[in-house]
């Protein structure tokens, strides 16, 4: 195993980790996975955070033998829709599944999120779609979730939690926070007579900005010789 690889396995545990600790999600039901070359490595099954290491990172194959994998555990009952979203969406390099509990709230009541904040326009539209429901595990919940997921970054899952998806973990946790965190917000405004919401407009308006907007790489920055923050 490289060291890239261990570095990258060790931050999935780092992050499952800061979620729990974070109130983002409960027990052992999230999972997070991240491409790696042409394998995707993602949680073991029913595993606590705390007990992980990198070694029991289960790994399959994106370019082999559908639902093959390596490893000493088994990997998370919710494989099928990791590996099919990044099988069909090259830009994801990771993707977090939570049962966060506003998002959960509103997928248990089938809500979708419409565009109740500008910062709806991380997900890629004038909406968060709720999924249809299918029990978990399975390729008819992998199927519905690839449809709520067109043209999307994030979806929730029907009485069940959400997906986020970003090119890097950094970005699908940071995904995943904003949704929940918006989740929260659309919530709270229904029980003093719901939002006002954003047209496509306004929406557009702020995906234009996005561009110069988000999570940024510092070194990345200053080896091309610019500034890591722009000044206005």
């Amino acid at each position: 195993m490289s060291t890239e690889e261990k570095t990258l396995r060790q931050t999935i545990i780092d992050l499952c980790l800061w979620m729990n600790e974070s109130g983002l999600n409960q027990g052992t039901s999230g999972n997070i996975s991240a491409r790696y070359q042409d394998v995707m490595l993602i949680t073991p099954s029913a595993i606590p955070y705390a007990k992980m290491t990198p070694d029991m990172i289960a790994t399959l194959n994106l370019k082999g033998k559908y639902g093959e994998w390596e490893g000493p555990l088994k990997p998370s009952t919710e494989w099928r829709f990791h590996l099919d979203i990044m099988k069909a969406r090259p830009e994801v390099g990771a993707i977090v599944h939570t049962h966060a509990t506003y998002c959960t709230v509103l997928a248990i009541a089938r809500k979708s999120i419409p565009a109740c904040h500008y910062m709806m326009a991380a997900f890629g539209g004038m909406d968060v779609r709720c999924s249809d429901y299918a029990t978990y595990g399975t390729a008819e919940l992998s199927a519905h979730a690839l449809k709520a997921l067109e043209n999307r970054t994030a979806c929730l899952l029907a009485n069940h939690g959400m997906i986020a998806t970003g090119a890097n973990l950094e970005k699908a946790m940071w995904a995943a926070v904003e949704l929940e965190t918006i989740a929260k917000q659309y919530y709270h405004s229904l029980l003093i007579g719901g939002p006002v919401l954003l047209n496509e407009a306004q929406i557009a308006d702020t995906l234009k900005g996005f561009s110069s907007y988000g999570i940024q790489d510092p070194d990345a920055a200053m080896k091309k010789g610019k500034p890591a923050v722009k000044k206005p």
